[in-house]
């Protein structure tokens, strides 16, 4: 097979039909985030498959060791899988392979039974989706590259993350008043029986043919990558020869452009915080600021749709001012706002504060997927996002454990915040430094440029 300049793969299907297929992919995919993995099928897993399993050790924490198992096989092949994908300009063919085989586990789940038997089975199937969805999230923000040109990667990444956004709200809303409102042994408006646990079997059914409905237009409308000449020796190379051609390239990279390995590393620090306002901002709501049980599922979803308007809006502002600036502002707002928490009290100061955090949520998302966009070499992005992959995960720890830290020295969940804002404080500082990318810069090979 021929091999073309990489250079040329930048902005090749960045037509409008093309970038809105992309988007799909997003509002399709948050089928498994928000219904599977957050809201739905893990609450159903721990809380009543699970619920009379014997032995010392409860569903929640066989839940977080399989999920924490998945995520340190993601980790580990990240890198080396978006690597191969790109020097085999296989990127479509994989997005395609990894996103069947995380809708295959999510269907499958509809054999997960009201049965503490069955909890092994609905534990493996999270764990393999959330490793296949995890794995499939690598070519496709590789493609941000090829479905914008350097005016507009920006405002492409921040219509993504919006999508991803609405497409999780919109589903949970059918979820929940379709299979699972009201009391008694059918539920929602389809009236679906509880027996057996059969509503949120079905739900898990609804949620893979969303995902697969709206993953198939970016398959048909963006093309396969063409092999380029970016990275020698990749696309041949084995397995374990795969790593050894991963370590030539972060060698060469931190010789050449450590500005690109200092914002993998700042990116995940504050990420991981961006992560974590999400992660506890329903326990803080009802614990904390006194909101009803009742209550929550709507902040829920206003948080949603105003990171996701903040995603939009921000990317204009990145593709003409930088992704840094949207980055540092986006930090910046939330810290204020988090600190603004630690003193208000009452469930008013909490939507309005808390929604003022989250709005900045979507737009530092963004801009971070951006930024690395406008850093990787082209034919190369997949190596790099697998290792945005990779560093996120190596600091997940940070926000769930300074957050229980704090909570434990002042015996407080109020002072669970200073850590989720110590997180933030964290990746700004480590930010700082960091030199922004020219919005209209498409990066060069590292073997091209002279260290700096």
């Amino acid at each position: 097979m021929s091999e073309v300049d990489a250079r040329a793969t930048v902005g090749q299907a960045a037509g409008r039909g093309q970038v809105a297929a992309w988007g799909l992919w997003d509002w399709g995919s948050s089928a498994f985030n928000a219904v599977i993995l957050t809201f739905v099928f893990s609450v159903y897993l721990t809380d009543k498959v699970g619920d009379d399993l014997p032995g010392g050790i409860s569903p929640s924490a066989w839940l977080g060791w399989a999920l924490g198992l998945a995520g340190l096989v993601v980790a580990v092949t990240a890198p080396v899988s978006g690597q191969r994908f790109d020097a085999t300009a296989k990127r479509k063919r994989s997005l395609a392979v990894l996103t069947a085989l995380c809708i295959a586990s999510m269907t499958l789940m509809f054999f997960v039974h009201d049965d503490h038997h069955y909890l092994w089975l609905g534990l493996v199937l999270l764990g393999l989706g959330s490793a296949f969805f995890e794995l499939a999230s690598v070519p496709y923000n590789a493609m941000l590259r090829q479905v914008s040109t350097p005016a507009t990667v920006g405002r492409v990444s921040g219509f993504g993350w919006a999508m991803g956004y609405f497409g999780g709200i919109f589903l949970l809303l059918i979820c929940y008043f379709g299979f699972i409102a009201g009391e008694g042994d059918t539920r929602g408006l389809l009236g679906i029986p509880t027996d057996d646990g059969l509503n949120i079997r079905l739900v898990a059914i609804v949620a893979a043919v969303w995902f697969a409905a709206f993953a198939l237009p970016v398959l048909f409308t963006v093309p396969e990558l063409p092999r380029t000449d970016a990275d020698p020796g990749a696309a041949n190379a084995g397995f374990f020869a795969s790593y050894r051609i991963l370590a030539r390239d972060l060698r060469e990279l931190w010789v050449t452009d450590r500005r690109t390995a200092t914002f993998l590393i700042a990116s995940a620090i504050f990420r991981d915080g961006l992560v974590g306002v999400f992660t506890f901002g329903a326990v803080l709501a009802v614990r904390v600021y006194d909101i009803a049980d009742s209550d929550v599922l709507l902040f829920g979803i206003a948080a949603n749709v105003v990171a996701a308007l903040g995603a939009i809006v921000a990317g204009r502002f990145d593709d003409r001012g930088g992704p840094k600036l949207v980055i540092v502002v986006s930090l910046v707002s939330m810290i204020i706002c988090g600190l603004a928490l630690l003193v208000v009290s009452g469930p008013l100061m909490f939507w309005i504060f808390g929604l003022l955090l989250t709005v900045f949520v979507g737009p530092a998302q963004s801009a971070a997927r951006s930024f690395l966009a406008r850093l990787a070499p082209p034919g190369r992005e997949g190596q790099f996002f697998g290792l945005y992959t990779t560093t996120g995960r190596a600091v997940s720890f940070l926000a769930p454990t300074l957050f229980g830290l704090f909570v434990w020295l002042f015996h407080s969940d109020r002072a669970g915040i200073i850590g989720i804002v110590l997180v933030l404080a964290i990746g700004l500082i480590a930010l700082l430094p960091v030199r922004s990318p020219d919005p209209m810069e498409i990066a060069a090979s590292p073997s091209d440029n002279e260290p700096r």
